[in-house]
């Protein structure tokens, strides 16, 4: 009985590892650099960063990104229009500047952050590992002050490392702009600032 034991057990547990080996989570391919930065820019671009990361010009169909200054948040120095405050606050609205680039609610006024490879005023000095960090737990820089609304972290935060790593290779090869985006305005600071 002991020797058919020790038989079965030599058969099975190679096939239980081979077993094991072969059912385990599929490797994601390793892409190169120039595939990174196209699925990169082909998420970023589903993903509507131009949305709210793009200074706008008007057309007759209305705003669409300002080639020039792609990615390169709301602009510094832009006059901050004034707020009726009433109108905003949970249940209320949530309300724009003109290009889509601040936005004011109960969280106070945000501004669309510069993600252009810009050293100083982007996110030229961000390494890969703090930009999946910002991108997972919401905070600026992986460990500052929260990323706040519209911007959706909390649906980035569930793509894969590979598709991440692709967003900030792409963002790290475009044309770095220097604009220095304002800093939040906390929400009891907008009735005093901005407030009409």
């Amino acid at each position: 009985m002991k020797n058919l034991f020790n038989g079965l057990l030599l058969f099975v547990f190679p096939v239980v590892v081979f077993l094991q080996i072969q059912c385990g989570s599929p490797q994601e391919k390793v892409m190169t650099k120039d595939e990174m930065i196209k699925r990169g820019a082909y998420l970023v671009n589903f993903g509507g960063c131009n949305d709210c990361h793009s200074p706008k010009v008007f057309t007759d169909m209305g705003p669409v990104p300002d080639t020039t200054k792609l990615l390169s948040g709301h602009q510094q120095g832009l006059v901050i229009p004034r707020v009726d405050t009433s109108l905003i606050g949970p249940g209320k609205w949530y309300l724009s500047n003109g290009d889509l680039t601040s936005w004011v609610g109960p969280w106070g006024i945000s501004f669309a952050a510069n993600l252009t490879p810009d050293v100083q005023t982007g996110i030229g000095a961000w390494t890969e590992e703090i930009f999946i960090r910002a991108m997972r737990n919401g905070l600026h820089l992986g460990a500052g002050r929260p990323i706040l609304p519209p911007m959706p972290f909390m649906g980035l935060a569930g793509l894969s490392d590979a598709d991440l790593k692709s967003v900030f290779a792409y963002l790290k090869s475009i044309k770095p702009i220097s604009n220095k985006v304002p800093d939040p305005v906390p929400p009891n600071e907008v009735a005093a600032r901005y407030g009409k």
